[in-house]
């Protein structure tokens, strides 16, 4: 907008200038003429009084080199009564324009080597005598040179000020546009605290103004957000008490301490969303150097859990790769959320008896977890990470894949949904190990941790359920 608002305005004062400059020098150049001009009229009148008086020859001669200047004058006397025709000083004009002008009575011009001639008629009593007075070409250009300098000069200082000028109305206008969109790249990174001043043109002002009232919206919006999240999960700790209360009475058999620690995970979780929701933190972030867990543990716990519920519905299950300890920069809830979520949809959406596995494979920089199962897959994998979309079936939010993929990204990596060698749906969890974004286009990691990719999955496809 800056730059636009300057070659506008220096276009249209270009254009003003020349129109006023290019006139004014014609008119300049004009004057300078008419004034050479006046001056050699003026050198003609004064031999007129001496022409009237007397035609000697040495007498006239005496006048014309007083009132000429560098052999500037000539008078031409026509023959009259036997007398022969009369020429003094350096004629320049031909006989034929002075003809003319004698013919004709009245005053003109005519070009000459170096310049003009001006041809004054002048009746007496022995005929028209022709006074020429020589102009040369400096004396007519005489003064114009500098006035189109001074013209040029002006013109100049007239398109840089106007420049000048422009370019300090656009900064007046860029600035707050300027910083309206830094607001705005700064809320979109979530730094709620971002507002931009109301100043500047007036439509930049209510755009100001516009902004710092929907920056505030959105912070009591999310302020709302998180009170109704923690509000809704306080509400879970009554029938988690009861819960809580009914598995204690459950006795000592393996599922009933499987139950008490469901139950106690539970609490714990919802104790962290209503911490979460209160401090304004989110869920999922990126741990710090040394800090993490141990992904291969947190796999064996999981299935352990989950293998009592699939041999009740008689699933085969397998785990690979996680005999060995693989750290991982995920904050250990975090993960055990995303494999429940996963887990949880193997059984939630395949029926009874659907066998399914979990690999755990540790490259250079990067961790992957596959998720397969024997079921009839997903059709639409684009559509199942949407937030919110879910399955349609009963008690499904569609939140499990987005809770996997924000584990992914806050790492760097990504979740990949595709068909597995059992028949049914993989799910992918990319780690990224050293927060670099994955497959980025000419990259060598990039192409060693596609390769990596394609070298788990086949792993994965060559192994086989027990």
């Amino acid at each position: 907008m800056r730059w636009a608002l300057v070659k506008v305005c220096l276009a249209v004062t270009t254009m003003v200038v020349v129109a006023f400059a290019v006139p004014l020098g014609l008119v300049i150049k004009e004057m300078a003429r008419d004034r050479a001009f006046s001056n050699a009229e003026r050198e003609a009148a004064v031999v007129v009084p001496a022409l009237s008086i007397t035609t000697d020859r040495d007498q006239l001669e005496r006048v014309v080199a007083a009132a000429g200047s560098d052999d500037g004058m000539a008078v031409h006397i026509p023959a009259n009564g036997g007398r022969q025709a009369l020429d003094l000083g350096r004629q320049r004009a031909t006989a034929a324009d002075i003809a003319a002008v004698r013919e004709l009575g009245r005053a003109s011009t005519a070009e000459v080597p170096g310049g003009s001639a001006l041809l004054q008629p002048v009746a007496l009593s022995l005929g028209t005598v022709v006074v020429e007075v020589y102009v040369p070409e400096s004396e007519v250009s005489n003064g114009v040179g500098t006035a189109w300098a001074v013209l040029a000069a002006v013109g100049a200082a007239l398109v840089v000020g106007s420049v000048a000028v422009a370019d300090r109305l656009g900064v007046r206008m860029v600035q707050p546009a300027r910083r309206l969109v830094e607001g705005a790249h700064e809320l979109g990174e979530g730094k709620l605290g971002a507002r931009v001043p109301e100043e500047g043109p007036n439509e930049l002002r209510l755009a100001a103004a516009a902004f710092n009232s929907m920056a505030d919206q959105v912070v009591q919006l999310l302020a709302n957000e998180r009170e109704l999240a923690a509000d809704l999960s306080h509400r879970l700790r009554t029938p988690l008490t009861v819960l809580r209360l009914n598995a204690a009475s459950l006795g000592d058999s393996p599922a009933a301490e499987q139950t008490r620690a469901a139950v106690a995970q539970l609490e714990r979780e919802v104790d962290t969303i209503i911490r979460t929701a209160r401090e304004a933190k989110p869920q999922t972030a990126a741990a710090g150097p040394g800090a993490g867990c141990d992904a291969a543990e947190v796999v064996r716990e999981r299935m352990t859990f989950w293998s009592a519920l699939a041999e009740d519905e008689g699933r085969k299950v397998r785990v690979a790769g996680a005999d060995r300890p693989v750290r991982i920069p995920v904050v250990r809830a975090d993960l055990v959320a995303a494999l429940d979520a996963l887990l949880g949809n193997v059984f939630r959406h395949t029926p009874e008896g659907t066998a399914f596995a979990v690999d755990l494979h540790n490259g250079e920089d990067a961790v992957i977890v596959l998720v397969s199962d024997a079921g009839p897959g997903i059709p639409d994998p684009q559509a199942a990470m949407a937030r919110g979309r879910g399955s349609g079936n009963a008690g499904s939010t569609g939140l499990g894949l987005d809770i996997v993929r924000r584990l992914a990204e806050s790492t760097g990596g990504d979740v990949r949904i595709g068909s597995s060698v059992l028949g049914g749906t993989e799910v992918r969890i990319w780690i990224q190990l050293d927060g670099r974004e994955p497959e980025r286009r000419g990259h060598r990691g990039a192409v060693r941790r596609r390769r990596q990719g394609r070298r788990a999955v086949t792993f994965n496809r060559s192994r086989s359920l027990p």
